[in-house]
């Protein structure tokens, strides 16, 4: 807070708290309104998300069985009205995204130098892109680990998923490998900030593979071999880069002149 009040007397003349909260309230308005007129588009898009989900879907039963059908059953009368809200939702917010990123960059850069402000957008660009990247490589993996998941029940067990129960499983399936690909960001932000070094880290690297298949194992949501691998596996080149980033960083740092002392 003190480092945005001082930002505001620098950038936007001596604001108190009470405007700095109005000023977040129109922000969060701004971004709430977003969100409700996003749904609208988001609702007639409803049929078109449900197809590109049930792919993976569809894939992964004809593989055990070709002749298999692979629609959804559902056997809740209600479900189908909640599950299009919830997917109206969730369209409505990823539409409505760049919107929420820029009125949370309007609210904060007032109060970070310039130097602080190169950092902050690049940390979020940054985030964004690899969630949007760990989402993809989710969808790119539910087939595999669903098909894992309706051969274990065996020749004997015909699996029909309600559409509901999917993509609830689905979209933590592409919250978890989105959250995941934000290991590097951390990584970099922790070399930034002087909590560790590149070569603290470098020493533990057969450490943070374990950490690394661990949290693979444990966020991932069918358990699957294939799917914890295609976490795991861009989680640790991540964080290679992550290093090499920290390096180069802290390099450019240790080499910008030192401020004259002020007597």
């Amino acid at each position: 807070m003190a480092s945005i009040l001082k930002g505001a007397e620098r950038d936007a003349g001596n604001m108190g708290l009470g405007e700095h909260l109005a000023e977040l309230r129109t922000r969060l308005l701004i971004c709430v309104g977003t969100i409700v007129v996003a749904m609208i588009p988001a609702w007639f898009l409803y049929p078109w998300i449900t197809d590109v989900l049930n792919q993976p879907y569809c894939d992964a039963v004809r593989n055990v069985e070709p002749e298999a059908s692979c629609k959804f059953l559902e056997t809740n009368l209600l479900e189908p009205f909640t599950l299009r809200l919830r997917i109206a939702g969730y369209g409505a917010l990823f539409l409505a995204m760049p919107v929420i990123l820029w009125q949370l960059w309007r609210f904060v850069a007032p109060g970070l130098y310039k130097r602080e402000r190169r950092y902050a957008l690049a940390f979020t660009v940054s985030s964004l892109t690899l969630f949007v990247l760990g989402a993809v490589v989710a969808y790119f993996t539910l087939t595999k680990a669903v098909e894992f998941l309706v051969t274990l029940g065996g020749p004997d067990v015909e699996i029909r998923s309600g559409i509901g129960n999917f993509v609830k499983f689905s979209m933590f399936m592409m919250l978890a490998f989105g959250v995941g690909f934000q290991f590097p960001v951390l990584v970099v932000a922790l070399q930034l900030v002087g909590v560790v070094t590149p070569e603290r880290l470098a020493s533990w690297r057969r450490q943070v593979i374990v950490v690394i298949v661990v949290l693979a194992a444990g966020i991932t949501p069918s358990g699957d071999p294939i799917s914890m691998l295609a976490l795991a596996v861009p989680m640790y080149l991540f964080f290679e880069i992550a290093l090499l980033i920290g390096r180069v960083a802290l390099w450019r740092r240790s080499r910008r002149p030192e401020p004259a002392a002020v007597d």
